[in-house]
């Protein structure tokens, strides 16, 4: 795909994010909008190798999303490449459906469930130090919320990481900046968040995590990384990212749209898909 064909994804996995939120009157659309176009880079990018044919195919590389509340972006997007008809997101936190309020492993092509946060991480280290010791050659990619980075768990297995080398697994941070509660340096201060990281024993890089030219720079050649330290992509972006009144309001975590406020969403967002 070209930048082009990226950005007009990124617009439409957007529309089908709000889309299934409202119809929902539930999901964490402001989660989920800030890391579009990381997810789209991935799967539409040709960064990750998969095959939607076959979810459980033993040569895919794995993608963790640790930040489980970001599910109907992951959804959105496996629907998108073809791991199942895209009419199934109908049932989005339906009694009847497979696709929960968090992430649920159930659904084909996703790894794990989650939305506990600060497991990811770890089940992504026994992913890459099973990848070494086997000897297989998948990449082990792990997106986490920088509120995560407020658990304990994750500078554990930063610690284990590290110590262990794991170059085939590449965490990236969603830096938006804010979670439930607020603000994250109001609450906890992650700054300086990329030192921190480079002290457990990782190479550090930082990006906008909006585009695409410098998501490709840092993460278009992973298969071949010889740094023998695990990455870490602490991609600066905004939440909420499409709808103006959402964007960077803390208030909007977990909640969709809904009345007169769901329509400027959409009307937002539709006008959008005709930008170049």
């Amino acid at each position: 795909m070209t930048q082009a064909d990226l950005k007009k994804k990124a617009r439409g996995i957007r529309n089908m994010v709000l889309d299934m939120c409202v119809a929902a009157g539930t999901g964490h659309v402001t989660s989920s909008f800030s890391s579009v176009e990381i997810l789209v880079s991935l799967y539409h990018g040709g960064i990750l190798r998969y095959d939607a044919s076959n979810p459980g195919w033993e040569g895919r590389d794995r993608f963790i999303l640790s930040k489980g509340q970001a599910s109907p972006l992951l959804y959105a997007v496996l629907a998108d490449v073809g791991f199942f008809p895209r009419e199934k997101l109908n049932r989005f936190c339906k009694a009847d459906g497979i696709f929960g309020v968090h992430l649920q492993n159930d659904v084909p092509g996703v790894e794990i469930s989650s939305g506990s946060l600060g497991h990811g991480l770890g089940i992504a280290a026994g992913l890459a130090l099973a990848a070494k010791m086997d000897k297989k050659s998948y990449e082990t990619i792990a997106l986490l919320g920088d509120g995560e980075c407020h658990e304990g768990s994750i500078w554990e297995s930063a610690m284990f990481i590290g110590h262990h080398r794991l170059d085939n697994l590449v965490a990236i941070v969603d830096r938006n900046r804010y979670c439930v509660t607020g603000c994250t340096e109001d609450i906890v201060s992650l700054e300086p968040l990329g030192k921190k990281w480079e002290s457990f024993g990782w190479e550090a890089a930082t990006i906008d995590g909006h585009s695409f030219d410098e998501i490709f720079h840092t993460l278009g050649a992973i298969r071949s990384r010889r740094g023998k330290r695990p990455l870490v992509v602490i991609a600066n972006t905004v939440k909420g990212k499409g709808v103006s009144f959402m964007e960077n309001k803390y208030h909007w975590h977990g909640l969709a749209p809904k009345g007169r406020e769901a329509k400027t969403a959409k009307a937002e967002l539709t006008a959008r898909m005709e930008e170049p």
